[in-house]
Formats: C-alpha cells, structure tokens, sequence
C-alpha cells in the first residue's frame, strides 16, 4: 500500500478513535499524542525513552494512577507534569484512548513516494556561481553578511517549527526559516560547509544554502511521517536521514537532496526474538571508512552501510547492543583509530554499545547504572593529559550523572553526580570543562548547567539562571564569581514575510517589556561557539541563548525573541567532530 494512502487512512482511524474516546474533554487525544508524546513513547506506542503505552501494557495498571502521572509527571524521569496543558477530564480521557488504542496501520517506507515529494526550491549550481565561497569557507563577494560560513551557528526553534542561522561572532541572528513542525538536528556539509541541512519531527528534510544572502531553503524532501537522525558522509556526496515512521532511513544526493535509496526497518527481529518494525534513532557518518551507522532503535541491531559501493549497501549488522538503541557519537582518538568507534545509547539496557567499524562488530557495552537510560546527545570525547587516555562521556537522563570511562579499554572511570537527569553533554578543545545540562531535574534545579574540569573530573563552576539573576558559581566554595541580570522579557510577534519559494519569521527589531511574572528558566545544549571563544546554552523555557565564556564559563550576553530554543551547531566547531 502506498505511503499516502496510509497516512490518509491512519489520520481517519486517528480521528474515529479520537471522537469515541473524548467524553467530557474536548481534546483532539491523537493529535495531542503526536504533538507530544510520540516523541518519547513511540508513534506505536511501543515506547523508548519513555514508557509502552500499548493497551496490554496500560492495562496492567490502575486507571487514576496513570490519570496522576499524566498531570504531575514522574520524579527522576523524562516525564513532565502536564497540569497546564491537561485537565482531570482531558488526562481521564487521554488514559481512556490509551487503553483502547488499536494499532490499525504500521507503514511501510516506500522510494517512489518518497522520491515523488522531492521539491527544488532554488537553483543551487546558480547560487553558488552568483555567490562565490571558497572551500575553506570564505565568503567572495561584497556585502555578504559574514565573513566566513564558519562563522554560522545554526539553532533550532522547536515548537515556531524554525531554523535560526545565527553569526556566532556577533551574536547576530541572520535569518529564520520555517522547516517543518519541531525541528531536531540540523547538520553541515564538511566537504563543502556552505551547505546545511535540517530535519523535522514531522519528517521533512530541507537543505540550505548558508552562503548566499538569507541564507535560503534550495531544495526539501519529505522522508516520512516522523524522523529524527541526520548525517553528511566526509566527502560531501551523501545524507542519510532516520525515521521513526515508517521506520528506517533515505539516503539522498547531498548537493540536490535527490533520494537515492530506502532501508526499510518494517519487518526486523527485535532482542526478544520477535518480528516487527522498528524506528532509526542515532545515525552517524566516519572518517574511519566509507560508511554510516544506523541504529535499529527498537530492534537492538547496528546497520552499518558502505556508501562506497554500487547500490549503497549493507556491509556489516551488529544484533544484541540493548534495547531502546537512541543517541549517538563517535570517539576522537587521534591517529588511526579516530573515529572507528560508533558509540550508542540503550536506553532500556542502561549502557553504551560499543560498535566497531573496523571488524564491524559489538568491540563492548560500557554499563553506565541501573536504570540511568543513557542520553550523550552530541556526547564528548577528549584525551585526559593527566591519565593519559582518551576518556568520553554522557549523561544520564533519570538523575543527576555524568558517566565517564575510557577507550579502548571501556571501562568506566568516574561517574559525576550533578543537580539533575541530563540531555546533553559536550566540550571542544578550547574548554576545560565538559559541560552537562539537568534539564530533566527538579524546576528548582533544572536551570543549572554544571562545568566539569576534564582533567580532575571533577565539578569546578555551576552556571545556574535564576528568574531575575543569573551566577556562576564556585562549585568547591559555593562562591558566586559572577552575577548578572536574567530579566525576562515578552516576546515581540512578526509577521511572515514571503522569501523567495520559502515562507520565513523575521527577527523583531526592538525587546519586548520585562515579564511581570517570570518562570523557572530551563538549561540545555551546550555548545562550543565563536571559534571555541564562546559556549551557547538554550533556555527552553525563555525563549533565548545565553552565552558565555568558554574558558571560565562567565556570562556574555543574550540572544532573545526566540521560541523554545533547543539544539545548537556551531559549523567551525562541528567541522573538527567526526560523526556531526
């Protein structure tokens, strides 16, 4: 059956469903869940990081128990308490779709379908020809708007569906384009860096020309219904692109966005022996070899393709890494073992698998505790002159720790308490410190972001952001080093302007009157900018990016006027990463 024809029947079922549940609440359950939940629990309701949703598994519990949970969420876990967005009523009701959800439709990833959605928005053989750009980056004509595409940090607006190119020199929003409901990861082309590339939730992948002038959208394929992973190979030829579903992964011409092939994950043995499909979480390219992994998030496995050869194929398949397989990095061994090994998340099994593109095989699982459903985001992965060894780390999503350990060896080594479960953790080679968010703590402390020294692993400065002040703190001596002023400020509102075949949100012009009553800021994503002089840290819940000061982690300045700001990619810095 075709992909369309599936998602016009999934959208009806979906909505019959929703009707003959409602009751007292006027929710929309199935939109909701798809906006909201699906995310963590699956668009099967299979879960992941967060829970099986799946009727057989619900109605093992009590009704006002899983009621409570939707309202006031779980201590220690990804889930958020929703009392603002549900009543007693719409939780009731919610919980009552759950336990009658019927998976009528599972769809299958088709290359025509995909193939027919591939749209040119702009002549990019003419843009580079009118905008010259030299291979190292340089911008070649007047007027550009930066001097450099190295100078480009590309952020993520998640619920304005927007990607933000920002001048990291300047702190300087360039431009902000729509790019499809809640916008994930975005990438950059090493090979030839004036070329960018996002991809939705809602499984639309664009490609941007960030040397022209905007910065504009130049070609855009829908891969799927929803999708998450991204990945240029090092020449510059190929992207792949994961999908929760239909699950599995497109591979697409990296100057065009042309799809070029499908993997289809719709019928692959899972770690208990059953058959059924499975989403593509983390995906990653090398300089190790020709190849991508592509992790089988609910299959357990590790596809490994060599985009070398005739008809991309799969030359390696790495079974029983865990369960639940989602982020990903690669280790940064200098030498000959820089980038060999592809290092995964299980989140169900607590531990990092550790696949090696050399014998292309399961080299070890690094446990990092129980139930601490590892999350490294971008990770790090830095040489610890002190142990001399290459050490690498990521966070812990249930609590507060960051589990760090050695390569190659595997063994851990250190594992550091902070305020709260964490996203993302990551560092560059202008830093001392490995920076780690705890976002999914407490709200009284999911506003900190802990600085952990690389050598003595241990904590050294807290950056915590209050809702009227913001300090950086001695983490030894608990003395402030640093205070500024965090006032919040209203949003300013735009309107849409039309951007040659894009529609794009400008940046308003003045700030917003100071916000009366403010909330609790939320920390996350660190990310080296600036040529390694800065460091961005989005604040979910404000609407802005802090910067701050590599080195010491002393506050800058910010970047307002944003919704939900998540993800960050610095080009320069992503350029000396292998695997981002």
């Amino acid at each position: 059956m075709k992909l369309h024809r599936l998602l016009g029947f999934a959208a009806v079922t979906s909505m019959a469903a929703t009707m003959a549940m409602a009751g007292s609440s006027n929710m929309d359950f199935a939109k909701m869940y798809e906006k909201e939940c699906q995310g963590c629990h699956g668009p099967i309701h299979q879960g992941g990081v967060g829970s099986d949703l799946r009727p057989k598994a619900l109605k093992k519990k009590e009704h006002n128990m899983l009621v409570q949970t939707i309202l006031h969420g779980r201590e220690n876990t990804a889930m958020p308490a929703w009392s603002d967005k549900f009543s007693a009523d719409d939780a009731a009701g919610m919980v009552d779709w759950l336990m009658d959800w019927k998976n009528t439709v599972e769809l299958t990833l088709d290359f025509d379908e995909v193939h027919k959605t591939w749209t040119k928005l702009a002549d990019i053989d003419e843009l580079a020809k009118k905008y010259p750009v030299s291979k190292d980056g340089k911008l070649e004509y007047k007027g550009a708007q930066v001097d450099n595409v190295k100078d480009i940090t590309f952020a993520t607006e998640r619920d304005a569906s927007l990607v933000d190119f920002i001048d990291s020199t300047k702190a300087k929003v360039l431009s902000r384009h729509k790019a499809g409901f809640a916008v994930h990861v975005t990438v950059t082309n090493k090979a030839n860096p004036r070329y960018a590339y996002s991809i939705s939730r809602s499984g639309k992948l664009t490609m941007f020309d960030i040397g022209a002038p905007g910065q504009p959208a130049v070609a855009s394929v829908q891969v799927g219904q929803e999708s998450r992973g991204l990945a240029v190979s090092p020449d510059g030829k190929y992207i792949l692109a994961g999908n929760y579903n239909p699950g599995g992964a497109v591979l697409c011409d990296a100057h065009t966005l042309e799809p070029l092939k499908v993997y289809d994950t719709s019928r692959v043995i899972d770690p208990d022996g059953q058959i059924g499909p499975s989403r593509v979480a983390g995906i990653a390219d090398t300089p190790y070899g020709p190849y991508f992994a592509m992790a089988l998030k609910d299959a357990g496995h590790t596809y490994i393709i060599d985009y070398s050869k005739p008809n991309f194929p799969i030359v390696g398949d790495i079974p029983n890494i865990g369960k639940i397989l989602h982020d990903c990095f690669l280790n940064e061994n200098e030498g000959e073992d820089y980038g060999r090994y592809f290092q995964i998340a299980s989140q169900a099994s607590d531990l990092m698998g550790i696949v090696d593109f050399k014998t292309k095989t399961l080299a070890a699982k690094v446990y990092t505790g129980k139930k601490s459903k590892p999350h490294p985001g971008q990770g790090s992965s830095w040489f610890n002159k002190k142990m001399g060894k290459q050490l690498n780390a990521t966070n812990s999503m249930n609590f507060g720790s960051v589990v760090i350990w050695e390569s190659p060896s595997w063994e851990v080594v250190k594992k550091v308490p902070t305020a709260g479960g964490g996203l993302f953790v990551g560092t560059s080679e202008h830093t001392p410190y490995i920076w780690s968010d705890c976002v999914l703590g407490k709200p009284a402390n999911y506003n900190e972001v802990h600085l952990i020294n690389k050598e003595t692993l241990e904590t050294d400065r807290i950056i915590k952001v209050g809702k009227t002040k913001g300090q950086l703190i001695d983490a030894h001596t608990n003395k402030v080093l640093q205070e500024w002023d965090a006032t919040q400020h209203a949003k300013v509102p735009v309107l849409e302007k039309s951007f040659g075949k894009e529609t794009i949100l400008p940046m308003p012009d003045h700030l917003g009157k100071a916000v009366k009553n403010p909330v609790q800021p939320r920390l996350l994503h660190a990310e080296p900018a600036n040529h390694g002089e800065w460091t961005m840290i989005s604040e979910w819940t404000t609407g802005r990016i802090g910067i701050y000061e590599s080195k010491t982690g002393k506050f800058i300045k910010y970047i307002e006027n944003l919704t939900t700001p998540t993800f960050t990619y610095s080009v320069e810095h992503r350029q000396h990463v292998p695997g981002a």
